[in-house]
Parts: C-alpha cells; sequence; structure tokens
C-alpha cells in the first residue's frame, strides 16, 4: 500500500489493537465478522468504490457502513469498518486488503492470548510445505470449479483435532475466498502476520539433518543479531540441500555467496 492507504491501514491497526486488548471484546467474533465484511466488499465492486470515493465525506462514508452493517455484525465491528471507510485510501482494493488483514490479525491475537500463537505459527508453515509437496492436494485446493463448501469439507478432515482452531480458520477463509492470490503466497502473509504479532521476523532455515536445540537457539540468535529482530524459525529437512543449511528471511536467501554471514552464524553454531 501507498501513500493515505499506508497511514490509514497503521490507524486501523492501532485501533485493532486497542480493542483487542479489551477483556470484553471477543476477538474469534470480531475476526468472523471482519471476514465477512471483506468478502461482501470483494463481491460487491460498486460497494467498495462508493465507500472508498475520496470525494464523498467521510462522515457520510461512515453511515453508510454503519446503515448497511446494522444488525449484521456487533457494534464493535460496525464501530471499526466505520473508522475505516472514514479514512482515505489511495485505491478500493486497498480497504479490502486491510479488511482481510485486520480479520487475520484478530486471530492470531486470539491465538496469542490463549498462548498459542507459537503453535500457530509452526502449523501453518508444516501445511505449506505439506500442500506444496503434494499436487493432487494443492490442486483440489486451488480448483477454481469446487465449491467452497467441498474444499471446507477438505480441510475440515486434513486439520480438524489436528491442528488448532485458529489455524483451521485462517485455513479455511484463504482457501474458499482466495480474491486472486496464490495458496503460498496467502499462506506466506499469514506467517509474517504471526511473526509481528511479536515483533519477530521469520527464517525459513532448511538443513541436510534436523537441528539440535542448541544449534536452533544459537542459529535464532546470530540472525536476530544479523537483522536486529528476533527471529521465528520454520524448520525444515531436505538431506539434499547444499552446504548442509540453507536459510531464507523475506527475499534474501543466506549462503555461500554471503561467506561472512555463513561464518559468522556458522562460529555461533559451533561455540
Amino acid at each position: 500500500m501507498n501513500g493515505a492507504s499506508r497511514e490509514a491501514l497503521a490507524a486501523a491497526r492501532e485501533r485493532l489493537d486497542a480493542l483487542t486488548d479489551s477483556t470484553s471484546v471477543d476477538a474469534a467474533q470480531l475476526a468472523d465478522e471482519l471476514a465477512a465484511v471483506t468478502a461482501l466488499l470483494h463481491r460487491e465492486v460498486s460497494l467498495r468504490r462508493v465507500l472508498t470515493d475520496p470525494a464523498q465525506p467521510g462522515e457520510a462514508k461512515a453511515e453508510l457502513a454503519r446503515r448497511l452493517l446494522g444488525g449484521q455484525v456487533s457494534g464493535t465491528t460496525a464501530d471499526l469498518v466505520s473508522g475505516l471507510v472514514r479514512s482515505r485510501w489511495s485505491q478500493p482494493r486497498d480497504l479490502v486488503d486491510a479488511l482481510e488483514e485486520l480479520a487475520s490479525t484478530a486471530e492470531l491475537t486470539k491465538a496469542q492470548q490463549a498462548g498459542a500463537l507459537d503453535d500457530v505459527e509452526d502449523e501453518l508453515f508444516r501445511f505449506g510445505r505439506i500442500v506444496s509437496s503434494n499436487t493432487e492436494l494443492r490442486a483440489a485446493l486451488t480448483n477454481r470449479a469446487a465449491g467452497r463448501a467441498a474444499k471446507g469439507e477438505l480441510l475440515r478432515s486434513l486439520l480438524g483435532g489436528r491442528a488448532h482452531p485458529v489455524t483451521e480458520r485462517l485455513v479455511t477463509r484463504l482457501v474458499t475466498v482466495p480474491r486472486g492470490r496464490s495458496l503460498e503466497s496467502g499462506l506466506e502473509s499469514l506467517s509474517k502476520l504471526a511473526a509481528a504479532r511479536r515483533d519477530r521476523m521469520v527464517a525459513v532455515v532448511t538443513s541436510a539433518v534436523p537441528l539440535s536445540d542448541g544449534q536452533k537457539r544459537r542459529l535464532g540468535d546470530a540472525l536476530a543479531k544479523l537483522y536486529g529482530r528476533r527471529m521465528h524459525l520454520n524448520l525444515d529437512v531436505d538431506p539434499e540441500v547444499l552446504g548442509g543449511i540453507r536459510v531464507q528471511v523475506g527475499d534474501e536467501v543466506i549462503n555461500g555467496s554471503i561467506a561472512d554471514r555463513l561464518e559468522e552464524a556458522a562460529r555461533r553454531m559451533a561455540s
């Protein structure tokens, strides 16, 4: 997002944090209702344009949103959405992207409150690895001809009782309402949001053999020092990985071409 949209999203994040800090607000219900509004505005292009029209007064747009949502969602959700449409957006799609992010963040906040955020992060990563290694499963989950109900039932059979409910809800929303994104990019975005709940970055670590707890701790410390942020490690094992270990942080891959960084990590792991 650029300009006005970035500022509007930053303000909305602050409002969401203030709401979910309150014990009277059900973060899961808030997430559910924000996701429903996201789906509505994704479908209704003309409504989306009206609610983001810079020529219309912000309060008039907020009042329209309240009328549309009245009785359909809680007052908390209606107030949050009204604040969003009162803001200025660079383009209509940005409003929908912001709503979707807030819905996912509310879910992750629910997991954090329950002490399960690490589990959700790990489950999202493992699910992504399973999908990437199973072409038939990926095809079934991304088949545009398949209905939402069928995809939801497939996910329940895969995740129900095996994953945290927050993980199941996040993945189900992503699969049933992809909004033009690939499954992989959607899972990556969710992983980054989860890490951001604790001001952490995500490192995907692929090693030839499983790392010991001590190695994981030392590698995490080395990467945190390197990037200036706490680091969440998503671990994968591939016996064919070159050099014994491969680390990816965002778009950057730490390999032999960045010898000084590898040497620093290796020294820390050996100490």
